[in-house]
């Protein structure tokens, strides 16, 4: 698959920090990645829907969404070799191959042929990737475009943080700093004037939940 060099350098960035983290990924994540539960309990999968999710890590969001809807086609993108190796095996375990697709690429890439597929997905899934994806806003473009009529785009992802107070604020962006996540505050301030879609903030504007129909930024 092509790739700029800007996105190639991201995916060896990417199999460099998870190369080790992915094997503790999921135990110390739960303790900072809020609303994914949440957002999973609020897709509303139909059965026969097909969801992806963009950045998939691990597939411990696919695993949940597999038992929680289990009509659905699931589908992960991820631009980590590293991360995809963990979460083959997460997928082998739960004996869910069947029903869940991986493939390795780029959010601004994204189609159903990745999966060697040709229809539109029901439902695309950001958790926690946005912050990460260079260009998030070709991801979120991606996504829409590859959306079926009356389909939706989720996004559950870090907010502006302001809830906390400046030194909270601050110690927390140093941290996620260290892991190459930057919220993305624009984004969050564009979504709060989406007409018709579903906004929900977290205590302390930590985090948000999004949900509508067709989103272009």
């Amino acid at each position: 698959m092509s790739a700029s060099p800007e996105t190639a350098d991201h995916s060896d960035l990417m199999d460099r920090i998870y190369r080790h983290q992915r094997f503790i990924y999921d135990i110390t994540r739960k303790y900072y990645l809020f609303g994914r539960d949440r957002m999973i309990r609020e897709l509303d999968l139909k059965p026969g829907d097909r969801l992806v999710e963009v950045g998939c890590g691990t597939a411990r969001n696919l695993v949940r969404i597999a038992k929680t809807y289990p009509g659905a086609r699931l589908f992960g993108l991820d631009a980590s070799h590293e991360m995809l190796k963990s979460a083959a095996d997460t997928v082998r375990r739960a004996g869910l191959a069947d029903r869940i697709t991986l493939a390795h690429g780029y959010a601004e890439n994204l189609s159903p042929a990745m999966f060697d597929e040709s229809a539109p997905f029901e439902a695309v899934l950001f958790s926690y990737s946005l912050s990460m994806i260079p260009d998030w806003k070709a991801a979120i473009n991606a996504g829409a475009r590859n959306l079926a009529p009356g389909g939706r785009v989720h996004i559950v992802d870090f907010g502006d943080l302001t809830g906390l107070g400046h030194v909270g604020r601050a110690a927390m962006l140093g941290w996620l700093g260290l892991f190459h996540v930057c919220p993305r505050v624009e984004l969050l301030q564009r979504l709060e004037h989406e007409p018709g879609a579903a906004l929900r903030l977290l205590p302390g504007r930590y985090a948000f939940l999004f949900t509508a129909g067709a989103l272009a930024v």
